[in-house]
Parts: C-alpha cells; structure tokens; sequence
C-alpha cells in the first residue's frame, strides 16, 4: 500500500509518499480501506518528532480516517453493529495516512446519513476530543457560558456547534476578522478577535462582569493567568493543547475562592475502552445531529494524499477555518 512517509523529522517537505505490506488486523480490529484522512495538529508536532506515537501504535502519521470496513471478525463486528463493506470512520492511535488502516472496531463509527468521505473523516479526531473534554470534564450544560479559544480550528468549529446545540451561550476567540465571522456564522453569540482586543477584558464585558462556566483552552501558556480570570464562581478551564506553553502563573486565592476546576486531557494514549465508551456517547447525541444536518462538518480544504506536505503547510499557517482532509483516489 501507499502511505505518507517521513524521511526525517523537519518542515513539511519531508513527508512523501511510500509502500509498505498493507497492516493486518488482530483481535478486536477491522481493517479499513482508506478513502479520506483527517490532518491534524499532532500530525505536525509527530512530523517534527515532538510527539512519538503511543507504544503499540502505528508509526505513521494520522489519528482519523474514513473508508471501508475490508476485513475484520464477523463476530466481533456483529456485535458493533458493522459488518463488511460498511463505510465507517475511526479514531486511530496512528496509522491513518495510508491507503489500508488497522482500527480497533470499538472506535469505528458509521458514517452519518448523507455525508461523503471526506466530511466522514474529519470527525471522528475532533468530536471525540471535544466531548470527552468539554462535556465530560468540562460538565458543560444548557444554559451556561463557555469560552472556546481557537474557534476556527477543527477543533473550535465542532465545539461551537456541540455548545450551541446543547443549549449554551458560546464565546469564541479567532486571530482575524474574518474568521470571526466564521465562528458567528456557526452559531457563536459573539467572537473576540484576540490580536485586536483583549479577551479578558471582551468576556468580563460580554458577561457582564460574571465570567463564563467553562473554557476550553488549546493554548495554556500565559492565556492560563487570564482565563482563571475569567471564570465565575465554580468555573472550569478545560486544557487540551499547550500551543502557548506548559508554564504559567495563577491567583491560587482566586482558585480557592471561586471553586475553580482547572483540568486537561489528552485521547492518544488513553486505552480503547475509555475511547469506546466516548464513541458510544457520540454515536447516541452526536451523529444523529449530523445526520440531520443541525451540526455540520467544516471542510476548509482537501488535498491528494501525494500533497501532505501543502496541507501541513496550510495547518502551520494558521489561515484555515475548519478541517483539512487528504484523499487517496488518485494516489
């Protein structure tokens, strides 16, 4: 098979593409015919070697995909509800930019009726990030306030719409003008462009002095001092990513004070029971939104697979809104 091949780590031009055996899939595992692959932030920090792949895992970049179910127990499958020749898409631990993808069947989903390929594997990375985190440890519920940093990410677009559509009052950050507008024209009640204004200042504004319920922060760094700020009493800041940094400074009085939770969390490595059951949760309150169309996929741009490298430049350059997809028709 053909897959994205590192020849070092390094900029984007060090990906190309080569063959090696097509993977075999062991107990409890399908093996998927990849039609579309998900390109995602740990695919760039993976290609410049800050971030190895679990143990076990697969040692080729990709953590989301989209295809065929080609081969697997019958059993096993059966008793996910798949069976061979479905169109699925699956959160991976690697492996995903590749013309064939092992996957563990727990974390295969079917596609949602009436999307493509490419819509499918921009899910499955971003929707299990964003509900493990902003629903299960952010415990975010109808009728609170969440600040959502990096809202034209793939990240971002999916939690502004999973916000809205449990009921919340969403606050989004964006590094333009334009891609705030983005963020309201997914369903965002206002967006804070954080190069032109300060979003501390913009929440305590908007909130009327209160604070929001919930952050889900992709940056840390110093954005960790201003967002204790900016939470209300018995607030919680969510941290999946550290883009910003791993070191901060913080009022711990204003911790103690307000009943802060400040948490964070990241899926790779967790085993495939705890991504299962996210898969399960997602599969119930998820996809029959998508489904019906109220949450929509946010494609920004889709390249052959033989163009990695163009789609890693374009996720380092920060100009997109939403996903990035590789495609293997004519690989």
């Amino acid at each position: 098979m053909k897959f994205v091949d590192i020849t070092q780590f390094g900029n984007p031009d060090v990906l190309h593409l080569a063959q090696r055996p097509v993977p075999v899939a062991g107990k409890g595992e399908v093996l998927i015919r990849v039609r579309a692959s998900g390109v995602n932030r740990p695919d760039v920090l993976q290609r410049k070697g800050l971030y190895p792949a679990p143990t076990g895992a697969s040692d080729i970049l990709g953590l989301e995909v989209a295809g065929v179910i080609e081969g697997g127990d019958a059993a096993e499958l059966a008793q996910a509800g798949l069976r061979l020749g479905d169109r699925v898409c699956a959160l991976v631990a690697g492996g995903g930019y590749a013309q064939w993808c092992v996957a563990p069947v727990a974390q295969c989903l079917p596609v949602p009726a009436g999307l493509s390929d490419v819509q499918a594997a921009s899910l499955p990375e971003t929707f299990f990030t964003v509900w493990s985190n902003l629903m299960d440890r952010g415990h975010l519920v109808a009728g609170e306030t969440v600040l959502i940093q990096g809202g034209s990410s793939g990240i971002g677009v999916t939690a502004i719409q999973l916000a809205k559509a449990i009921g919340a009052r969403v606050l989004a950050t964006a590094g333009s003008d334009e891609k705030c507008a983005a963020c309201l024209a997914l369903g965002a009640d206002a967006a804070i462009n954080y190069k032109t204004h300060d979003f501390q200042v913009e929440v305590a504004r908007l909130t009327n002095e209160l604070g929001v319920d919930v952050i889900l922060d992709m940056v840390a760094g110093s954005y960790v001092t201003k967002e204790v700020q900016c939470l209300r009493e018995d607030g919680r800041l969510v941290i999946i990513a550290v883009q910003g940094g791993v070191k901060c400074e913080l009022d711990a009085g204003l911790v103690l004070r307000r009943r802060l939770t400040i948490t964070g969390s990241t899926l790779r490595v967790r085993p495939v029971a705890f991504k299962a059951a996210i898969a399960q949760a997602c599969l119930k309150r998820v996809w029959p939104l998508l489904s019906s169309g109220q949450i929509k996929p946010v494609i920004h741009s889709v390249f052959a697979a033989a163009e990695a490298s163009q789609a890693h430049a374009l996720m380092e350059s920060n100009q997109h809104v939403g996903k990035i997809v590789l495609t293997w028709e004519k690989a």
